[in-house]
């Protein structure tokens, strides 16, 4: 290394929700803390102001806020006997970039996950039986429940301004509410969104056939709201600029909005951006961390000593700089051994165009990221799985996030992809078109890994991580049967006049939008066996390496990551400052 800098107590990797949780809760507490970003400084005002946050083209076809595929990519392939290639583009997700990572472009979809998604092997072999499990699937249990994480999805939704309507309140049902929702400790910050008009027909025929719909909850304001860190949020205008986009109101959170403004205030916490991390740097018995190593803007290696280090980049990215860095052992599918990069899971995502008569008007552009009707009757364990013999569940929902011109224009199955006829359909259907989306959970499978790319490397020499994915069998039957419930709601809607299911087939594909919830590789547990951290996602191999974010999840619950991600980094961090710091280097319990 050419340049080394002065001790830290921590250097954290990522400057997006993790990141900039624990590094401003660390350095309210007194200690020192580095936040290393790779991208650039990016923040409301003045980067994502009208009229250039707008620009369709730049955000949602140029990936402006997503990781540039000409310096750092994955290599993909769906079993062993394929050869990897590099993703050119992104399609199958939308790994962030810049200050506030995926915080920025998110659309906002706020759930917490069912309890049983913490015991999810234990729970549904006592209901159903082990052989409700395939062989191949190698799920397990949370090392630790809901009822202990609650205190912190209950502190990161006030951090965040969420917005929603409590169906379950300190375990009394609330009339109107989500019935199947987990207990929560407080309500909402914020009463819930407004419904859009393709969503309210979804709610109605939703509810005439006897299921529970209820109103999406949102991480975005609904009204002018003081977050818990005395950061202001504003009312959401439903520009339809959400998803790929930041937000030019405040209105959708981030951490740009609802910390890093606090924390950049405090002596102990410094920001550098453009600082693009290498490896973790391990002492000579590779049992404790020294600090890392970055390429600053420059290109230039720098070291950056430090008594904790925090993996708090995209999931996946954390799984691989612990494999870059030798922490951990590798997992194996042949021998399944190892544990770094094992259970990794995407989501089983699908969904049922709807067309509807030219009387009913659904005007798409009005809209946000997280602006929907949703559905928890077939989401976790809510309904009989024995006579469907799959694990796992779905939400079935109407979102409308966007009409924007570039990206919105349905048509039928058997419209031509180009020319007059298209164009025609396009016109009939663009205010007449709207789609139901299912987001299902995903099991991990023995054969689904990440590891290193023996062949192609990165700007700075390094081997791409690699992705082997498919679909295992339990998915395919939970897919098909989710989007048979959707399209049963589909047919039942007011004006519908068509409906196209698309259950999710093999091979699971690359080259199409799934969703940006990559889970696993850095699984927590109570065993190193079967884990690479414990259950304060402190690594069994190196104590002094924390790991944070969707890589700790051992399966993809259905509901989306982001509320158990801002939980358990505030679990944590709170472990951290309770016990880590007055015996460092040890494991704690």
């Amino acid at each position: 290394m050419s340049k080394t800098m002065d001790r830290v107590d921590a250097v954290i990797v990522g400057g997006g929700w993790t990141g900039s949780v624990i590094g401003k809760e660390l350095a309210a507490a007194g200690h020192r803390v580095v936040v290393l970003e790779r991208g650039e400084a990016r923040w409301p005002s003045p980067d994502f102001q009208a009229p250039g946050v707008h620009d369709e083209l730049r955000y949602t076809r140029r990936h402006a806020l997503h990781q540039n595929t000409a310096t750092e990519t994955f290599t993909f392939r769906n079993n062993t006997s394929q050869t990897a290639l590099p993703m050119r583009r992104w399609q199958f997700a939308y790994p962030g970039t810049h200050l506030g990572g995926a915080g920025n472009h998110w659309s906002g979809a706020y759930y917490r996950f069912d309890p049983t998604d913490f015991k999810l092997r234990s729970h549904y072999s006592k209901r159903y039986g082990e052989k409700i499990f395939d062989p191949d699937l190698t799920a397990q249990d949370w090392p630790l429940g809901y009822d202990e994480l609650e205190p912190y999805y209950d502190r990161f939704d006030y951090l965040i301004g969420a917005s929603g309507y409590a169906g379950n309140l300190k375990g009394k049902l609330q009339p109107g509410g989500n019935p199947f929702e987990p207990w929560r400790s407080r309500p909402y910050p914020n009463p819930p969104m407004k419904v859009p008009f393709a969503s309210a027909l979804f709610g109605e025929a939703a509810a005439k056939l006897g299921y529970h719909p209820y109103i999406q909850p949102s991480a975005l304001s609904t009204r002018p709201y003081v977050n818990s860190e005395g950061l202001p949020m504003s009312a959401c205008v439903y520009c339809g600029f959400c998803s790929n986009f930041g937000c030019e109101h405040f209105a959708k959170a981030s951490p740009q909005v609802c910390v890093l403004p606090v924390a950049m205030k405090l002596d102990t916490f410094e920001l550098r951006t453009g600082a693009h991390v290498l490896r973790v740097e391990l002492d000579k018995d590779r049992k404790t961390a020294r600090g890392v190593v970055y390429a600053d803007a420059t290109g230039e290696e720098v070291f950056q000593p430090a008594d904790m280090v925090f993996l708090c980049a995209f999931s996946v990215h954390n799984v691989r700089l612990l494999l870059l860095s030798g922490i951990g052992k590798p997992y194996d599918p042949a021998s399944g051994q190892g544990v770094v990069g094992r259970n990794y899971t995407h989501q089983t995502t699908s969904g049922v165009n709807l067309f509807f008569d030219e009387k009913t008007h659904l005007n798409p552009f009005m809209g946000a990221g997280a602006a929907a009707v949703t559905m928890d009757d077939f989401s976790a364990d809510n309904f009989d799985h024995g006579p469907h013999g799959f694990v796992g569940g779905g939400y079935i929902q109407i979102q409308v996030v966007s009409g924007a011109p570039i990206s919105y224009h349905p048509t039928p199955q058997g419209t031509p992809q180009w020319g007059s006829e298209w164009k025609r359909a396009v016109k009939r259907y663009y205010n007449h078109s709207a789609s139901i989306t299912i987001t299902g959970s995903a099991m991990p499978s023995r054969g689904a890994y990440l590891d290193l790319d023996p062949t192609y490397r990165d700007a700075w020499g390094l081997p791409l991580l690699r992705i082997t994915y498919d679909l295992p069998d339990n998915d395919i039957r939970l897919s098909a049967f989710l989007t048979a419930r959707g399209d049963e709601v589909g047919k039942a809607m007011r004006g519908v006049t068509r409906t196209e299911p698309g259950p999710r087939k093999r091979p699971f594909t690359a080259t199409a939008y799934q969703s940006t919830h990559l889970n696993g590789g850095a699984a927590m547990g109570s065993d190193p066996a079967n884990s690479v951290v414990n259950r304060f996602g402190q690594c069994w191999d190196v104590p002094n390496v924390f790991v944070t974010g969707a890589s700790l999840f051992p399966q993809n619950s259905n509901f989306n990551p982001t509320a158990t991600v801002g939980a358990t980094a505030y679990w944590i961090v709170e472990a951290v400052k309770r016990s880590y710091v007055k015996a460092p280097g040890k494991l704690m319990t």
